[in-house]
C-alpha cells in the first residue's frame, strides 16, 4: 500500500474513532454502562496504541501445543530464542524478538505487552526485510495452566497481527476454530494461518490437507487472501526443515513495511464494536412524527378543551349580541324586567349563554353551558340574582391561577379520578331559577370515539330546578348533570376534570407509541419517558388554556358590525311610529281628535308594530354568517391554544429525542464504516 493510501485509510480511521467516542458521550444517558463497555474498550486500546510507537508493526505466533510455534519462531528470528522441547507446555512466558526500526520505541509496546525484560530479543541476522517487526510467541491457548490461557487472550486483544500455527493433527480442532477463528473472522486482514510440519505428510497429502484447511477457514466465514483480495494468508510450511520459511519470511515482511497493521486491527476493533452495537442503534423502519399523527394529537387535545362546543357558544353568543343590538326596545326592556325578577345570567354574559334556535327564535335569556372535556363543570345554589357579568361560582376548577374555594377539593378528587370513572362528566347548571336555562353536552372521554360534542336538551322543573342532563356520551350513555338543588340535596359535586384526563393520556400514549415506533428498545423507552414528562400537568395546563379562551369571549365581539348601530336606529324609528301611531288610534277613539283621524294613525301604527318583528328576522337571517365566522374563530383560537400546550409540553420534548437519536445513529453510520 502506497504512503498516500496509508495516510487515507488512517485518517478514515481517525474519523470513525471519534464518531465512536462522540457516539457514547450522546449515549450514556440512555444506555447502561455494559452497552458501552466494549466500545470504550475499543477506543481506550486505540489510544494508547496510537501513544506508542508507529514505525513497529507487533505480530504474536499463537498455536496449540505441540504446534510447533517456538520451532517457527526461532526460524524466523535466525537463532534459538524460544525453548523447544517435549516437556508440555514448553513455553510459559511471551518471548519477544525486536527487528529494530528506523525509529526507537518498541520497548513502551513491550512494556504494554507485558513481555518481561529477559524474554526480549533481538534477531541473530538482523535482515533489513522484517526492520519494525515486534515477533511475539506466545504460550499455548490449549495449556493445561489457566494463567496459560487467560495470558494468552489477553495478549491476543493487544497485538496487531496473528499468525495461527496449526499441525496436521489438530488443524481441525474444535477448540481453535470455535473459540478463536470464528470469533476473530472479522481481524481475516491481519491473520495468518500456517500449516506447520507438512514435512510429516506424504507426496500431495499436505496439498489436501491445505485444502481442507482453507475450507475449514471459509465455514468459520474468515476471508481468504487469493487472487489479490484482502483477508488472510494460508500457507504450508516445515519449521524443522526450513521449507516455505522464506516464503513467510517474504510475506511478513511485505506486510511490516506497509505500516498498516495497527489501523487495520483497530478498524476491525471498531467494526466488532459496531456489530455489537448494532440492535440498540439501527432502527427497523423509518422513524420520526408523520404531519398525521401530529394533527391527530392536536385534534384530541382540541377534544380535551372542547374547542368545538366553546366555538358553538361563542357563535350563540354574537348571535345573542345581535339580538340585543338589533331587537326592538321593547323586547330589550322585557329582558331587563326578566333580569330583575330572576330569570337567570341575563347580563352581556359568558360563553355559551342562549342564542337563537334553529328557527331564529330565542331560547331565552337563560344560560347554555357548552361544555368541555377539559373543565366541565357544576354549578350549584345558583339564583336569578346570580352576576350579571356572567361571573360564576366553579366546582373544584384550578385555572389560570385562579384561587378557588374548591382548590383542596378538586385535589382530594383527582386522586380518586380512577374511582371517579373514565366517563364524560358534562357540566350542568342547577339551582337556578327563571326559565330558558339549557345544558349544552360536553365531549368527555366517550367523545375520542364518536368524535361528537352532544347537544343537550332542557328537561322539566322539578322541585323548583331547572336540571340539565349532558349530550352524548361515548361509554357510559346519559349522565346527569352533577350538583345539588337549591335548597335541598342533590348528587355530589364531580370534577370533571377526571373526565378530560383519560382523553389527554390516550392522546399522549398515542403520539408517544407513533414516535417511538421501529426505533430500537432503548431509544423508544427514552421517547416514551419524555412524553410522560410532558403529559403530567397536561390536563391542567389545558383546563387554563380553556378558561383563558372563555374569558377572552365573555365580553362579546370586541367589535361591534356598524349594521347593529343601523338597526338599532331604525328599531328606534320603528318604534317611535308605532307609539305615535298608536297614541293617534286612541285619541281618535276617544274622542280627543276628529272621528276620521284614526286612518291617519293607522299607517304609522302598522308600519311600527310590522316592521319591528321584520327587521329582528331579518337581522337574525343576517347574523348568521358573521355568527359562525366568529365562533368558527374562537374554536380557531382555543385549537391552537391547546396545541401549542401540546406542543410544549409534549411534542418538542419528543421531537429533542427523535433528534438525538438521529444524531447518534449518524455517529454511528460513520463509526460502522457504513
Amino acid at each position: 500500500m502506497a504512503d498516500g493510501g496509508r495516510r487515507g485509510a488512517a485518517g478514515g480511521l481517525r474519523g470513525r474513532l471519534d464518531a465512536l467516542r462522540e457516539l457514547i458521550a450522546l449515549s450514556r444517558t440512555r444506555l447502561d454502562g455494559r452497552t458501552l463497555e466494549g466500545a470504550g474498550r475499543v477506543l481506550e486500546t486505540a489510544d494508547e496504541r496510537y501513544r506508542l510507537s508507529g514505525e513497529h508493526t507487533v505480530v504474536a505466533i499463537a498455536g496449540a501445543t505441540g504446534s510447533g510455534k517456538s520451532s517457527l519462531f526461532n526460524a524466523l528470528a535466525g537463532a534459538n530464542r524460544s525453548q523447544v522441547g517435549p516437556r508440555r507446555p514448553t513455553t510459559a512466558e511471551p518471548v519477544a524478538c525486536v527487528w529494530p526500526g528506523s525509529r526507537p520505541g518498541a520497548e513502551g509496546l513491550l512494556h504494554r505487552l507485558g513481555v518481561p525484560a529477559h524474554r526480549r530479543h533481538t534477531p541473530a541476522d538482523g535482515s533489513s526485510e522484517l526492520h519494525g517487526l515486534i515477533l511475539i510467541d506466545l504460550p499455548d491457548h490449549d495449556s493445561s495452566a489457566t494463567e496459560h490461557r487467560a495470558q494468552v487472550d489477553r495478549m491476543l486483544e493487544l497485538v496487531d497481527a496473528v499468525i495461527w500455527v496449526v499441525d496436521p493433527e489438530k488443524y481441525a480442532d474444535a477448540v481453535l476454530h470455535e473459540r478463536y477463528l470464528r470469533p476473530l473472522a472479522g481481524y481475516a486482514e491481519v491473520m495468518f494461518v500456517v500449516l506447520n510440519q507438512v514435512d510429516r505428510l506424504p507426496g500431495d497429502a499436505a496439498d489436501q490437507v491445505v485444502d481442507d484447511l482453507r475450507r475449514l477457514l471459509d465455514e468459520d466465514g474468515l476471508a481468504l487472501g487469493e487472487h489479490g483480495e484482502p483477508g488472510a494468508a494460508v500457507l504450508a510450511l516445515s519449521a524443522a526443515t526450513g521449507r516455505g520459511v522464506g516464503e513467510l519470511r517474504e510475506a511478513l515482511g511485505q506486510f511490516v513495511a506497509e505500516r498498516g497493521a495497527a489501523d487495520r486491527r483497530l478498524a476491525a476493533d471498531v467494526d466488532a464494536a459496531a456489530e455489537r452495537l448494532r440492535s440498540v442503534y439501527v432502527a427497523q423502519s423509518q422513524v420520526g412524527l408523520t404531519e398525521r399523527a401530529r394533527a391527530e394529537f392536536d385534534d384530541r387535545l382540541a377534544e380535551a378543551v372542547g374547542a368545538v362546543a366553546t366555538g358553538r357558544a361563542a357563535e350563540r353568543d354574537w348571535l345573542r349580541y345581535a339580538e340585543r343590538a338589533c331587537g326592538s326596545p321593547w323586547a330589550r326592556m322585557r329582558g331587563r324586567r326578566g333580569s330583575r325578577w330572576g330569570t337567570g345570567d341575563s347580563g352581556a354574559g359568558a360563553t355559551g349563554v342562549g342564542a337563537f334556535t334553529g328557527d331564529g327564535g330565542p331560547t331565552g335569556t337563560g344560560r347554555t353551558d357548552e361544555g368541555r372535556a377539559g373543565a366541565p363543570r357544576a354549578r350549584t345554589g345558583r339564583t336569578g340574582a346570580g352576576r350579571g357579568d356572567g361571573g360564576r361560582a366553579a366546582v373544584g376548577q384550578t385555572c389560570g391561577g385562579r384561587n378557588d374555594a374548591g382548590r383542596t377539593e378538586v385535589r382530594r378528587k383527582e386522586a380518586r379520578r380512577h374511582e371517579v370513572g373514565r366517563h364524560e362528566v358534562g357540566r350542568g347548571e342547577v339551582g337556578r331559577t327563571g326559565a330558558g336555562v339549557t345544558g349544552a353536552g360536553v365531549t368527555g372521554a366517550g367523545r375520542a370515539g364518536s368524535g361528537q360534542s352532544g347537544g343537550g336538551r332542557a328537561v322539566p322543573w322539578r322541585n323548583g330546578v331547572r336540571r340539565s342532563v349532558v349530550g352524548r356520551q361515548g361509554m357510559s350513555g346519559h349522565l346527569p348533570s352533577a350538583g345539588a338543588a337549591a335548597g335541598g340535596g342533590g348528587e355530589p359535586a364531580v370534577d370533571g376534570r377526571a373526565a378530560a384526563r383519560p382523553v389527554v393520556e390516550q392522546a399522549v400514549r398515542t403520539v408517544a407509541g407513533e414516535a417511538s415506533h421501529g426505533l430500537p428498545a432503548p431509544w423508544a423507552q427514552a421517547v416514551r419517558e419524555a412524553a410522560d414528562r410532558g403529559a403530567y400537568g397536561l390536563p391542567e395546563a389545558l383546563d387554563r388554556v380553556a378558561a383563558d379562551a372563555e374569558e377572552s369571549l365573555r365580553g362579546g365581539p370586541a367589535v361591534k358590525p356598524r349594521w347593529w348601530t343601523v338597526a338599532a336606529s331604525l328599531q328606534g324609528l320603528l318604534t317611535v311610529l308605532q307609539v305615535v301611531g298608536l297614541l293617534w288610534l286612541l285619541g281618535a277613539v276617544t274622542g280627543v281628535g276628529e272621528g276620521t283621524a284614526w286612518v291617519s294613525g293607522l299607517l304609522p301604527a302598522l308600519v311600527g308594530s310590522v316592521g319591528g318583528p321584520t327587521l329582528a328576522w331579518m337581522c337574525r337571517v343576517v347574523a348568521r354568517g358573521p355568527a359562525r365566522r366568529y365562533g368558527q374563530d374562537a374554536e380557531r383560537r382555543l385549537r391552537s391554544a391547546a396545541a401549542g400546550c401540546g406542543r410544549a409540553r409534549v411534542l418538542e420534548p419528543v421531537a429533542a429525542e427523535l433528534l438525538r437519536y438521529r444524531e447518534v445513529r449518524e455517529q454511528y453510520a460513520v463509526a460502522s464504516g457504513a
